[in-house]
């Protein structure tokens, strides 16, 4: 199989992610209080991969980050928290706009024709009850990389709350929480952090502290009616993900040993070689700016009359190739570029592909474009 559905789940994972699990598997107790081996192994671990995502991602104290399922859980925690209007764009994720829509006070900014707003659209949107800004660092349907650093710093200047949802960015670009702005850094694990599914997290900056999405067992405290209030076991309610957290550490030391810059070059040379491969071909509409400044590795576009899902099920059957059809959970952007019905789809590289996988997918979309 070719598979370019990364910006969904990365594949493969590095073997150093599949040995650590594995182990993991054989070795690890609850990460709890216990005093024998197995919940020590497991424990050394959890907090291992705390200090490297803090260091990944410019958070001032590891204990300022906690684990959760995924990177929808993180958003839920942070937004939730918000009391008062909210801002956010319309090339969110579900992941964000739902509970931005559960908040019941909340505007947002429109996109032009490439899906893409400006730190002055986000600055045109406060009001004066405005309490927190909720963006995605990068489009998960375009690859658009957006201003975070910018709109960052208008919120240290408007005291607002700055929410990032990065589940498409970390593990590929840099990002500094201190210097971008970022109060609540909302991450997921299986991407291009490379670990498994049903990890990831939030890294907090000292100025915002969210109210617990769980209460429950904390492995301290145990005879205190209120979950304990103090970081991390503030957010961690429950037994968290050992195996998957021991993947996700081993996931970032793969990271920190290749470097972002390296990891996204890669992918972004296939992407773009599938771009220019493709672009000139009649009957392919794509979506997204693709200039030379700096993107995500996905390509995103629809072939003649075809339904989204028909050219996936095409290349799947026949190619043996992985996309993603559909929505991609970004309703919005949907219906700015118009695709409600039919929806788009997408390629998403990672540095695991290579160019002669990348002229298979143009061969394919050249042939499909054909009939």
């Amino acid at each position: 199989m070719l598979y370019f559905d990364n910006a969904a789940t990365s594949f493969p994972k590095p073997v150093q992610v599949r040995e650590a699990v594995c182990k993991a598997l054989e070795s690890f107790g609850n990460p709890s209080r216990s005093a024998h081996e197995l919940a020590l192994n497991a424990a050394r671990c959890v907090e291992y991969a705390r200090v490297q995502v803090s260091e990944l991602f410019g958070c001032r104290s590891s204990e300022r980050v906690a684990f959760t399922a995924n990177v929808t859980e993180a958003l839920n925690i942070a937004i939730s928290s918000v009391k008062g209007h909210i801002v956010t764009s319309a090339t969110e994720h579900n992941s964000v706009l739902r509970p931005v829509y559960r908040s019941g006070s909340y505007s947002v900014v429109p996109v032009d024709e490439y899906g893409r707003y400006s730190p002055g659209d986000i600055a045109k949107a406060l009001q004066p009850d405005t309490r927190a800004v909720v963006l995605g660092h990068a489009s998960n349907l375009t690859g658009q990389i957006n201003p975070i650093r910018e709109v960052g710093q208008l919120c240290r200047e408007k005291k607002l709350i700055f929410i990032v949802d990065a589940a498409q960015t970390a593990g590929l670009l840099e990002i500094d929480m201190e210097r971008m702005g970022i109060d609540a850094l909302c991450f997921t694990g299986h991407k291009s952090l490379y670990g498994p599914q049903g990890t990831g997290g939030i890294c907090l900056s000292e100025r915002f502290l969210p109210a617990p999405l769980l209460v429950g067992g904390s492995g301290s405290h145990s005879f205190d009616r209120e979950h304990p209030a103090a970081m991390p076991s503030r957010l961690e309610a429950g037994t968290v993900n050992g195996h998957g957290l021991a993947g996700l550490s081993a996931g970032l030391e793969y990271i920190k040993a290749q470097g972002v810059e390296k990891l996204l070059a890669a992918a972004d040379k296939t992407a773009r070689h599938f771009y220019q491969g493709i672009k000139d071909l009649g009957g392919i509409v794509l979506y997204g700016h693709y200039g030379d400044e700096p993107r995500m590795p996905i390509v995103t576009l629809n072939v003649g009359e075809l339904a989204a899902d028909e050219v996936a099920a095409i290349l799947a059957e026949e190619y043996d190739i992985a996309v993603r059809p559909g929505a991609h959970c970004a309703p919005l952007l949907h219906e700015a570029f118009g695709t409600v019905r039919r929806g788009s789809v997408r390629f998403s590289f990672s540095h695991f592909n290579t160019i002669e996988e990348a002229d298979a997918a143009i061969a394919a979309i050249r042939d499909i474009a054909g009939r």
